[in-house]
């Protein structure tokens, strides 16, 4: 028998080696067969995504990219409720209130991972099963493949929060049909299941419970191009019937979404809404009314200029933003009301769109000299 030393010897050595598939690690990084498998894994945090795990999750996305015996990449989440219900806003806030340098590292590393996936060179396939918010839907958008299920459920629920549909939002979110990325964005508006793939979110829908089956599919696939990928997911996408008789949730206001959320400016957006006045665009009022005004008027801007430029601009645009929120009042009345006292009645400054200025919108704009986000 081991002597107690020599014994916690070989614990320590056997902990040293199972450091990446360690139940406790918030992020798993394994390599099986020709794929890279990143699972996110604060089930009890909804798998929100914080610097640590950026700042794990990046390396290796790089060198999987370069490695010749990977051939696709796969990101997926623990627990069942959440893929990633997005970025941990917590930390963030008490870091910007005393002036932590968190609140630039954390927006910086996440944005610069964000790129690192629109840019990956290596098939990336997200499993976005349950809650995709935010962060997470920054994990998986800007990606290859994004597979939902009938347990997804999607939102940029930002505007609730004094911040903006960051994480390359201002990318994706104008380049989805029609209006729809103005409207979920200004809105936060709950896409759930095969809604998340008919609004263009989503490339394929999987019932939940193939997931382990697909996974091990695309493991075992010898050296795949990405047709190759595609054509698997694509087996799997057609066999699928949950919900398929069902129409678009928002389909029936398509039309209201496409022309009323046109407009160039918060106070014609509302104004369009109140001459509607259906019951519709009633329902759109109030739940704008709830947001922070200063966000509403920073996320339309974001979204217009987005639509012309490269994902790399928009992340740089959208760092800046990030650090105006920081900078400013509504982001942290904002995590107040919704994530800490949960009063859900935050006292937005200012409190009405007309008292937002032009001049202080396009101050976020800004440039930050040195301190500007560079990919």
């Amino acid at each position: 028998r081991l002597k107690p030393f020599n014994r916690l010897q070989v614990i320590l050595q056997h902990l040293k080696m199972s450091k990446h598939t360690d139940s406790t690690a918030e992020v798993l990084l394994e390599k099986r067969g020709g794929a890279g498998i990143i699972t996110l894994n604060r089930p009890k945090a909804l798998n929100a995504l914080n610097l640590s795990m950026i700042q794990q999750i990046y390396p290796q996305i790089k060198t999987w990219e370069q490695d010749p015996e990977t051939f696709l990449i796969i990101i997926k989440g623990t627990g069942g409720k959440a893929f990633c219900a997005g970025g941990d806003i917590r930390a963030i806030t008490d870091a910007g209130k005393v002036g932590d340098r968190l609140a630039q590292d954390f927006f910086r590393a996440e944005y610069t991972l964000n790129n690192a996936i629109g840019t990956c060179k290596k098939p990336y396939v997200a499993l976005i099963d349950g809650i995709t918010m935010g962060g997470g839907v920054g994990l998986s958008v800007h990606g290859h493949f994004r597979v939902a299920t009938e347990k997804t459920l999607f939102a940029m629920p930002e505007t609730a929060i004094g911040l903006f549909p960051d994480v390359g939002g201002g990318y994706f979110l104008p380049r989805l049909s029609g209006k729809i990325g103005y409207y979920l964005a200004l809105t936060g508006f709950r896409l759930k299941g095969r809604d998340v793939l008919k609004a263009g979110i989503a490339t394929h829908f999987v019932e939940s419970e193939k997931l382990p089956a697909l996974e091990n599919d695309l493991i075992a696939l010898k050296s795949p191009s990405a047709e190759n990928i595609a054509d698997l997911l694509n087996s799997y996408h057609v066999k699928s019937k949950v919900d398929q008789e069902k129409e678009f949730v928002l389909d029936e206001h398509m039309e209201k979404i496409n022309s009323l959320f046109s407009a160039n400016s918060m106070e014609e957006i509302v104004k369009k809404l109140k001459q509607d006045g259906s019951p519709f665009a009633i329902k759109q009022l109030e739940t704008l009314n709830k947001m922070s005004p200063t966000s509403l008027k920073m996320t339309l801007r974001q979204l217009r200029e987005g639509a012309s430029m490269s994902l790399q601009d928009v992340l740089t645009m959208e760092y800046r933003l990030s650090q105006a929120c920081m900078r400013g009042h509504d982001f942290y009345e904002g995590v107040r009301a919704v994530l800490i006292d949960k009063d859900q009645s935050p006292r937005w400054k200012p409190a009405a769109l007309e008292d937002v200025s032009d001049e202080f919108v396009a101050d976020c704009f800004k440039p930050l000299g040195n301190n500007d986000l560079k990919l």
